[in-house]
């Protein structure tokens, strides 16, 4: 059952995988190469569009060197400090233990203030190694603080806020392949034989389906086919920039002086200012370094960036405004008609293939934000492939990645238009990166607890700039700006949507618990048959008893001998320790053979199906009842059973001192084929068995030790407990269907019981997300009315 990410042999995730020592550069060369292939490919496949998108329309009157030379400038400084000094010395130092994006930011946010909407968070889970980002004190906690922590409507507004975020990520998943592969293909016009419109749309199409349906092979593998792509694309738009530049205009080195922005706005005015939106275009994809930073290193990212991105760009920009200087009727196509005539056919195939690469950088960011959203319960349950046993970060998402396909496909063929496009994927990378840096302010004051002129002035600095870009952008939403208004807030309305009902549900069960005093007047044996066995109850409540025992007492004629409550529970932090992970307490006094074990994850950890889960919770639960002999404290008070916890840790069955494991490889084979007489059975059995060999599995059973003096009641306890394991397991969920009240409003209505409820039926069901063995799953249905 898919419930311990990583029980036997995964190691916990360190902050930074390698650190910038002799030793480990090595490792972050290899990483930084690697991200080449998958972080950068939007980023330097930029040069592609800009200079169109920019000069043409708005700046067709203003086509001169002075206005080339002033664009050259700004895309020189926008590069400089957006993706320099915001992204690469500052945000990549704002990671949640190694992982990047807004929802990384607002997990850090949740830990160090309380703006978290769902109250299942407990004192034991601060204590977790991963928990805190630095040293704590509460002597700047600010009166806006406070004012979060208190009031429901700012940490909601967060929440839109973060969730929006996210879904500008998705939305750039869609129009990066779009104007990637479609901006790539013009270049064939170059040629002597030209194609139809409708041939190139077609081309753009097969693309753009093969780029999807290699996915499935993971991050990994992805990297190292394109990294090598990418690697010559830098080289090739490098040579190309350093030429044109030696060639056709040296001056235009002096671009680099801010005195060129100036002039630039004071011959074009408005028409300048609305040319923003195509100046936006060379720093699409800056997003990506931040929220793929869970596939590499923060160390390798700036490597990759300071090294080879950022000095090829800057070379190739200056380079084709050295070209349009001197060729100002190459504008509508600028890139190729820059490149020399020799080395035109390698480059624009080159270039076809990174265009192609570059889509995968937002495609894997997707990927990322899903997976962080669906664990802290933003998202509906999908699908998740871990691609790579080595790289935690990186994942596969089925579903995502074929309706990424369609929405790209589908903007493809509607708009067939390259300035239409990026009209679209500015207004989605300004808006994203607006969000980003109000988030990091945020983080700025209550994490990292600098002072609020600090973060005033980041917030002034980077605002102004990217402010400036984002109005820029929004006067070009009836030109195709609209697209990614349109996709955020569908994805937006999904998450949030999804977030509310799960909320409402959580709500629901905090407050109708069964009274403690109830199950304590039933007597051990709960007033029913107990019998062998251990069954597993799953509920989302941290504490207490949920509502839907008390119809599991009624409906069901006879329940196991031992009983344990799971709680499967998302904490904020990326990753959760194998030895923090289980979390175990008594239910009711010790008779009642009832526990609780709450089983904690971080949105980054891996839930592998590797049949050990079972195993490892005997013998957290041994530990944790050896434990408790030792704390008298446990022992108080009937009415404080529930809500006493311990965190047990999961060590090596071979090595635990309470119970001893043993191994005992069972061979899966049916017995009365064996014993079959019938020459066809015995037949067709050998053919099964040469094609499928017998799988053995790995038995534990556990005893207690021989020369071990416990106290008796202890070592009843002890021996329920390991007879209950032989018995088997029985895994007992409700099947809950979630309903408005009738007094409830018409819009709560329709988002509860359409909304919610279409999502719903629409998702993986807990029981398949769990991996719970259907032939021992028990469901009991209640209805929520919230």
């Amino acid at each position: 059952m898919e419930l311990d990410s990583a029980l036997t042999t995964p190691p916990t995730p360190p902050r930074n995988l390698f650190p910038l020592t002799w030793v480990n550069l090595s490792g972050n060369l290899i990483l930084a190469y690697q991200s080449l292939g998958v972080v950068y490919g939007d980023l330097s496949t930029s040069p592609l569009y800009v200079y169109t998108s920019t000069l043409v329309g708005n700046l067709e009157d203003h086509q001169n060197e002075e206005a080339i030379f002033g664009a050259c400038s700004l895309i020189f400084w926008t590069l400089t400090l957006i993706p320099l000094c915001k992204y690469v010395f500052i945000l990549l130092a704002a990671d949640d233990n190694g992982e990047g994006g807004t929802f990384a930011l607002y997990s850090l946010l949740c830990r160090h203030a309380n703006f978290s909407l769902l109250p299942n968070q407990q004192a034991s889970d601060e204590e977790l190694s991963a928990y805190r980002y630095g040293p704590s004190t509460h002597s700047n906690v600010s009166l806006l603080k406070r004012f979060l922590e208190k009031q429901k409507r700012p940490r909601t507004g967060l929440l839109i806020v973060v969730l929006f975020g996210a879904s500008m990520v998705i939305g750039d998943g869609v129009l990066t392949s779009a104007i990637a592969v479609m901006s790539s293909l013009p270049g064939l016009q170059y040629s002597g034989k030209k194609l139809t419109k409708g041939a190139l749309l077609l081309l753009a199409c097969v693309i753009l389906i093969s780029l999807f349906a290699l996915q499935h092979i993971g991050t990994h593998k992805v990297a190292f086919m394109f990294a090598p792509i990418v690697m010559l694309w830098l080289i090739s738009i490098f040579c190309v920039g350093l030429y044109n530049i030696i060639h056709w205009n040296p001056k235009v080195v002096s671009a680099i002086y801010p005195y060129y922005i100036i002039k630039f706005f004071r011959e074009t005015g408005r028409d300048g200012w609305i040319s923003l939106g195509g100046i936006l275009l060379s720093i699409t994809g800056t997003e990506a370094m931040y929220a793929d930073l869970g596939h590499f290193t923060a160390v390798s990212i700036r490597l990759a960036f300071v090294f080879a991105i950022y000095p090829c760009l800057v070379v190739q920009y200056m380079g084709q405004a050295a070209f349009l200087s001197r060729n100002l009727h190459s504008v509508p196509n600028s890139f190729f008609e820059s490149i020399p005539d020799p080395v035109f056919w390698p480059i624009f195939v080159v270039a076809t293939l990174s265009a192609v690469v570059g889509s995968q950088a937002t495609i894997t960011a997707t990927f990322s934000v899903i997976k962080q959203c669906q664990a802290l319960g933003c998202f509906p349950r999908v699908k998740i492939v871990h691609t790579s046993k080595h790289i935690y970060g990186q994942i596969y998402i089925p579903e995502i990645n074929w309706m990424l396909m369609i929405l790209t496909l589908s903007i493809t063929i509607g708009f067939q238009d390259t300035t239409l496009i990026g009209n679209a994927y500015g207004l989605a990378t300004a808006m994203l990166m607006f969000i980003t840096t109000s988030l990091v302010v945020l983080v700025i004051t209550f994490v990292w607890q600098k002072s609020i002129w600090i973060s005033g002035m980041f917030l002034l600095f980077f605002g102004i700039i990217e402010g400036a870009y984002l109005s820029a952008a929004l006067m070009k939403v009836p030109q195709g700006g609209w697209v990614p208004l349109v996709l955020s807030f569908i994805f937006m309305m999904i998450m949030y949507i999804w977030h509310y009902g799960m909320r409402l549900k959580y709500n629901f069960d905090m407050h109708n618990k069964v009274p403690l005093q109830w199950l304590l007047g039933l007597g051990p044996s709960l007033g029913i048959v107990r019998v062998p066995g251990i069954g597993l109850i799953y509920t989302e409540l941290a504490t207490g008893i949920p509502a839907i025992f008390s119809h599991f007492v009624t409906n069901l004629p006879a329940f196991h001998k031992v009983l344990v409550f799971i709680c499967v529970k998302s904490v904020p932090v990326p990753y959760v320790s194998s030895d923090e992970r289980f979390v175990v307490g008594r239910v009711c006094p010790r008779p009642y053979r009832m526990y609780r074990c709450i089983v904690r994850y971080g949105y980054k950890d891996i839930q592998r199906d590797d049949g050990d889960f079972e195993n490892q919770l005997i013998q957290s639960l041994a530990e944790f009842i050896h434990m408790e002999a030792g704390e008298p404290e446990f022992c108080s008070s009937e009415g404080s059973f529930d809500g006493k916890m311990m965190v047990t840790r999961s060590s090596s069955i071979q090595s635990g001192s309470t119970i001893i494991a043993t191994e005992i490889e069972d061979c899966s084979e049916s017995s009365s084929v064996q014993s079959s007489k019938s020459s066809a059975l015995l037949s067709l059995r050998s053919v099964y068995d040469d094609e499928n060999p017998p799988v053995r599995k790995q038995h534990i059973r556990f005893h207690l030790p021989a020369n071990r003096i416990m106290d008796s009641a202890i070592q009843e306890e002890l021996m329920d407990l390991i007879v209950a394991k032989e018995a088997g397991f029985a895994y007992i969920m409700g099947h809950s269907y979630v309903k408005a009240r009738r007094s409830s409003s018409c819009f709560k209505k329709f988002v509860i019981d359409v909304g919610y409820t279409f999502l719903r039926k629409n998702c993986r069901g807990p029981s398949v997300d769990l991996n719970i063995p259907h032939i021992n799953l028990i469901e009991v249905g209640m209805i929520y009315y919230v």
